[in-house]
């Protein structure tokens, strides 16, 4: 407390009754308006001295995937800014469940954060049980980019657009195969949201992964897939796929010559995997206002824009409040796809 508040002169006579006791009011007084002084600034405090130590980052996948990707990208320019480290602690399982409990129930002091994807606002409807709240039990810090997915086609499915595709799909219900990364996945859901809102009925053939769908889409076991950007250019410029359009909302620097699926005729159509940064519900305000004003500045630094757009990513960075919107709008849509498509997971 030095420089906030003068010490109190420790006089212990009264000066008109000489009764002895003023040094104690004194002095209680003194600590009463310095702890008033205490509450009023140790916001900016905890922020200014953070981080003093490593932070622990959680990642509820596995290395290598697109989550554990982010994570360790936001990670390492984290440490570079802030000067100490970031470090990612992997705890895989359970379509990130268990990840994501730990990351629940940890210390809220700003010194664990999480990184996750779109799992985690698919994973409440999914799952009959699970253990943790993803708005209660977690403050966003910001959404760090998203991963459009791009619909293609075999060669030979005679469908070379959207409205083309819906036109098949509707005279042979059942008939159209997709692709999908296992149920539940970001590629089975935009696939299932495809249907809900153009009236189809296309069918699951679910796969154990990115890699053994698209080796089954390639060998026509499936018509159809929503595959990462990343996995769809290489194939579609070597012609090996068709693509008909991309399911961000926006046209993608990836691939600029492709339509949206929305402004291919269904409208308002939208499907993205996301990667965001999430703390422990409570952390301090004014860390994770730190901790997004570092992220915001990261993700739109150019050489950061182009390595993203280079990965098939559209980078982010966005406030708080903003992400905490997309969270609640994100579980809304999802819960009611999989509740109309029945989709469960193996």
């Amino acid at each position: 407390m030095t420089g906030l508040l003068p010490p109190p002169r420790l006089l212990c006579r009264h000066p008109s009754s000489g009764r002895r006791g003023s040094c104690l009011v004194t002095l209680l007084r003194w600590q009463w308006a310095a702890a008033v002084v205490l509450i009023a600034v140790s916001g900016p405090a905890i922020a200014q001295g953070y981080p003093a130590g490593p932070v622990r980052v959680i990642v509820p996948f596995p290395p290598g995937g697109g989550v554990d990707g982010a994570g360790r990208l936001i990670s390492q320019k984290l440490t570079e800014a802030l000067g100490k480290q970031f470090v990612v602690d992997n705890r895989p399982g359970a379509n990130g469940m268990i990840g994501s409990e730990v990351a629940a129930r940890s210390p809220r002091d700003g010194y664990t954060l999480m990184v996750n994807g779109a799992n985690f606002v698919t994973t409440p409807s999914l799952y009959a049980k699970v253990t943790y709240d993803p708005v209660k039990d977690f403050a966003p810090v910001s959404l760090i980019a998203l991963a459009p997915n791009v619909l293609v086609v075999h060669p030979s499915l005679p469908a070379h657009s959207v409205k083309a595709l819906i036109t098949l799909a509707k005279s042979r219900p059942g008939e159209v195969n997709f692709a999908g990364s296992g149920s539940g996945s970001t590629p089975h859901l935009a696939a299932e949201l495809f249907n809900t809102l153009a009236g189809v009925t296309m069918v699951h053939v679910p796969y154990r992964g990115t890699g053994p769908a698209i080796v089954g889409l390639m060998s026509g076991e499936a018509s159809v897939m929503f595959m990462p950007t990343t996995n769809a250019v290489p194939l579609v410029k070597a012609g090996r796929l068709r693509a008909l359009a991309v399911t961000s909302l926006q046209r993608v620097s990836a691939m600029p010559e492709l339509p949206t699926v929305s402004e291919s005729g269904l409208k308002g159509y939208e499907s993205s995997q996301w990667y965001g940064m999430l703390a422990p519900a409570g952390a301090p305000g004014d860390v994770l206002e730190l901790l997004n004003s570092h992220i915001m500045r990261i993700m739109q630094a150019p050489d950061m824009k182009s390595r993203m757009t280079g990965e098939g990513l559209v980078a982010v960075g966005n406030t708080r409040e903003q992400f905490a919107v997309h969270i609640q709008s994100e579980l809304a849509k999802w819960a009611k796809v999989i509740k109309a498509s029945g989709a469960k997971v193996d």
